[in-house]
């Protein structure tokens, strides 16, 4: 079986959580992803399918929704960064209070970044929402049929809303190229939108406020391990065609000591999640925690396999090249030395209930 096709657990094979079913689940989603090769369509159709399947965050399964998004990283970034938001966005939906049936079978985004004006304003008319102005940020708005895109509802508040990605009043922002080398075909432009209905998700604030957030920047992290693990499979692999020197074997021991580090931070957060215990500030720590560490042992991986296999499999391996490319790119979606900050402020303001 090709590395990419196997699935990517958290849990140590003895642990009682590990059943046949979500082991199923996963290894089904390891060979789809790798069968898709990132088309972006065909990414599309297995996001809609694993929707109906995959369990919500804090439901009790989160650290299999987390093996799950783990393994599409490993498969294929392309794959995985258009199915995370779908299922972001159907479990905003669901705390938000259900998905209606005519939605599941949808290809949802999720658009809250801010961006440089004019930004997106809500206002109230008859007939109910209505949005102007324009959203950055928005991937896979090409594909997708339906967003969540928060708005602005006066000078000081953003609210929620389910967005109609057809409706003839949104325009993508054709100045804004996409020119990045990673994750190519999920184009990542603004849309310009001109009188579109909208339906409010929660009220003002709600989306931040919710537990919910947390959890879903936790997911991402999912992701990133999946991606590094991808990376580490090539390093291990070259031992199989030529013998690891003493420098390949402590770049191997160092992968492996960050992947345990990365794993650990996911399982414990998880189990955290279901049992109630990262919600509001609680869950912003986990989160910033979790998405550092997990962060942190991506790039070493990055790193290490390109010190210890050279610049041969990214000159020569479109796959290994495009991996690489993928995963540095979506990594910034963590906020780096700002993230930390946030941390450490953080613990500023829970001193002395810190706990170490």
């Amino acid at each position: 079986m090709p590395p990419e096709s196997l699935p990517v657990l958290l849990r140590p094979a003895g642990d009682p959580g590990a059943t046949a079913p979500p082991a199923a689940l996963v290894s089904l989603a390891a060979a789809s992803a790798a069968e898709v090769a990132g088309d972006l369509h065909r990414s599309a159709d297995l996001a809609r399918a694993l929707g109906r399947e995959a369990p919500r965050p804090g439901a009790g399964s989160t650290v299999l929704l987390w093996e799950l998004l783990a393994t599409l990283g490993a498969a294929d970034l392309t794959v995985a960064r258009v199915v995370e938001p779908h299922l972001d966005a159907l479990a905003i939906l669901d705390q938000a209070g259900g998905v209606a049936e005519d939605e599941v079978d949808l290809l949802w985004g999720v658009y809250a970044a801010e961006g440089p004006p004019p930004r997106l304003t809500a206002g109230a008319t008859r007939q109910g929402w209505e949005l102007n102005g324009r959203k950055h940020w928005c991937s896979v708005a090409d594909v997708a049929d339906r967003a969540l895109m928060t708005a602005w509802v006066d000078e000081d508040n953003r609210q929620l809303f389910s967005v109609p990605l057809s409706d003839p009043g949104v325009k993508s922002a054709a100045e804004q190229a996409w020119v990045a080398r990673g994750l190519q075909q999920v184009t990542s432009t603004a849309l310009d939108l001109h009188a579109v209905p909208a339906d409010a998700v929660g009220e003002p604030g709600w989306y931040l406020q919710r537990p919910g957030f947390a959890w879903g920047g936790m997911g991402v992290a999912a992701v990133w391990y999946g991606g590094a693990v991808g990376v580490a499979r090539r390093l291990l692999a070259q031992a199989e065609h030529r013998a690891l020197d003493q420098v390949g074997q402590m770049h191997l021991g160092a992968v492996e000591a960050s992947l345990t580090a990365a794993r650990a931070v996911l399982v414990q957060a998880a189990a955290a999640v279901d049992a109630g215990q990262a919600d509001a500030e609680r869950g912003e720590r986990l989160a910033l925690t979790v998405r550092q560490v997990v962060r942190r042992a991506a790039e070493e991986v990055l790193l290490r396999a390109d010190h210890a296999l050279g610049p041969g499999p990214k000159v020569s391996e479109p796959a290994h090249a495009a991996r690489t490319a993928d995963l540095e790119l979506y990594l910034r979606q963590e906020h780096a030395e700002r993230d930390q900050a946030a941390l450490g402020r953080w613990l500023l303001d829970a001193l002395p209930e810190v706990g170490w």
